[in-house]
């Protein structure tokens, strides 16, 4: 599979772009596009947001809010728990033990 960027066309509030991205990336892209496309209809549906810049920023906040807060929840005592995170600590944990207790044995491997 080839890594070149290929074009994709994105529709975003009755706008069309084109947007370069990596093959692999282009689903990611298109719901991407999907969701802010259905946050800036929101927005502009209140009709208290007048212009598709401004329409623009105010989703980019309540996504960026959005990540925050996920990101927040997701925080414990100032620590992030990642379960990889916490399975690969326990494998080191395992293998250190075993190699202490095979030093402790006086076996050589």
């Amino acid at each position: 599979m080839s890594d070149e960027p290929i074009q994709v066309s994105i529709r975003i509030l009755d706008k069309d772009y084109r947007i370069a991205c990596a093959p692999h990336e282009e689903q990611g892209l298109r719901e991407s596009a999907r969701i802010l496309d259905g946050k800036m209809r929101d927005i502009r549906k209140t009709g208290r947001v007048i212009g598709t810049d401004r329409i623009a920023v105010m989703a980019a906040l309540n996504i960026a809010h959005e990540l925050f807060q996920l990101q927040k929840s997701r925080t414990v005592d100032g620590g992030e728990i990642d379960p990889r995170l916490t399975l690969l600590q326990e494998r080191v944990a395992q293998a250190l033990a075993a190699e202490q207790a095979l030093d402790a044995s006086g076996e050589r491997v």
